[in-house]
């Protein structure tokens, strides 16, 4: 394992760090109010985004997240980690002034991979020229969002139409979304992993009724995490993206890197508090000296910086497996990195807003908003607890496979016998 930047990415990264300094920090809360305030039906981006992703676009800086050369920058996922942590700066601005955000992200992806030559121009195109945004729609009210085996949204192909009936809710994005892609039982008799498959369904489409943003920690703005219900929502057979009862295999490939993503901006978010919370303690002085000189502000810093330093090198070496090997073989540290990348951004922003003091608590800075939007990283593409049992299932299963192998070359069929420590 090598992470040593090539020049191209070096290049890259000076070039988004440069233009984040100029074009976002300074007008940060402004979009982010115009986002509220602006999108809608029709409206994917507010003005003060769609000015500044023009730029973006013009500097070369555009759809960097696409490992495919026709269609984006032809990086790795490692590679493309570097990029990500620049633009978790800012999490819910950068990722949109560069065409990198989710969900559009990982729905060009697997156009990229699982659609059509006519799905492709109809939505990957437009997508990938910043035209439209699009939304994932998944997620049940009525069962765990943790087992996607269970979810009930169906959909019946009469003649050469696909019906659509369900519910779902936080389909993130969704409000000026141009097209979901949704995720549906098309073979209720199947194996429990090959009833599923996903469609593409246009918003504008009869029975597509999006019913309300959720309200998410008293935020209910922006292009939001809306319900839904499908109501006899027809569109074209055609609109079957990839296999017929694929639906869990497509999952998979979106989820990849897609959790690549969300961990290497969790990263980028953790050490921009890190910067904050250093600022605020060389400044502040309080008790006859500064905030800095408080062991317990050093313990903030010196744990925050070795957290955040550990987190990277395992978001980069489960991006490296995935680009050396494939994201099969990557499944365990992907499930480590999603539990540890996350929990250290709050831990490290939780620290940042208390050496602020009730100043973090107001959005005169940026750490409370990016806590808000930070936290449903522990929940989002697989809850903590869910990654936990996997990583342990798989370690517990490769332990005992060794075991096995080890009773089979002894010949006797019996574990071995433990043997005493050494002194």
């Amino acid at each position: 394992m090598d992470f040593e930047v090539t020049p191209r990415v070096e290049e890259l990264r000076d070039r988004v760090r440069a233009f984040m300094a100029e074009h976002i920090y300074p007008v940060e809360l402004e979009m982010m109010r115009a986002l509220d305030a602006e999108v809608g039906p029709g409206t994917p981006y507010p003005e003060i985004l769609v000015e500044i992703r023009a730029k973006a676009r013009e500097e070369g800086l555009w759809n960097l997240f696409m490992p495919d050369e026709r269609y984006g920058a032809g990086l790795g996922n490692w590679e493309y980690g570097v990029l990500c942590e620049e633009m978790g700066r800012s999490p819910a601005a950068a990722p949109m002034a560069f065409n990198c955000s989710a969900p559009d992200t990982g729905n060009m992806e697997i156009l990229a991979e699982h659609g059509t030559d006519q799905q492709r121009e109809e939505w990957l195109q437009p997508l990938l020229d910043g035209e439209i945004r699009s939304c994932f729609s998944m997620t049940e009210p009525d069962v765990s969002g943790s087992d996607p085996t269970t979810l009930q949204t169906r959909a019946e192909l009469d003649g050469d139409e696909w019906v659509i009936d369900g519910h779902k809710w936080f389909t993130s994005g969704a409000v000026g979304a141009s097209v979901a892609i949704v995720m549906c039982v098309t073979d209720p008799g199947a194996h429990p992993y090959a009833r599923a498959s996903m469609i593409l369904v246009p918003t504008g489409n009869p029975g597509f009724d999006l019913v309300r943003p959720v309200s998410v920690m008293g935020h209910a703005g922006g292009p939001g995490h809306c319900e839904l219900r499908y109501e006899g929502c027809r569109v074209p057979a055609t609109s079957l993206l990839g296999e017929r009862g694929g639906g869990f295999v497509i999952a998979q490939d979106r989820l990849g890197p897609g959790r690549i993503h969300h961990c290497m901006r969790a990263i980028g978010t953790a050490e921009r508090a890190i910067e904050l919370m250093c600022r605020r303690a060389n400044e502040r002085e309080t008790f006859g000296g500064k905030l800095a000189d408080k062991q317990f502000v050093q313990d903030f810093v010196a744990r925050s910086r070795m957290e955040v330093d550990q987190a990277r090198l395992l978001t980069l070496n489960a991006a490296w497996q995935m680009d050396t090997k494939g994201k099969r073989a990557a499944r365990q540290a992907i499930s480590m990195i999603k539990v540890v990348a996350a929990n250290v951004v709050m831990d490290v922003l939780d620290r940042a807003i208390q050496v602020h003091g009730a100043l973090g608590m107001s959005d005169d800075t940026p750490l409370a908003w990016m806590w808000r939007f930070s936290r449903m990283l522990r929940v989002a593409d697989g809850p903590d607890e869910v990654h936990k049992v996997v990583v342990a299932r798989r370690e517990l299963h490769r332990w005992a496979k060794r075991a096995e192998e080890e009773s089979s070359a002894d010949g006797t069929g019996a574990p071995p016998t433990p043997q005493p420590a050494k002194a």
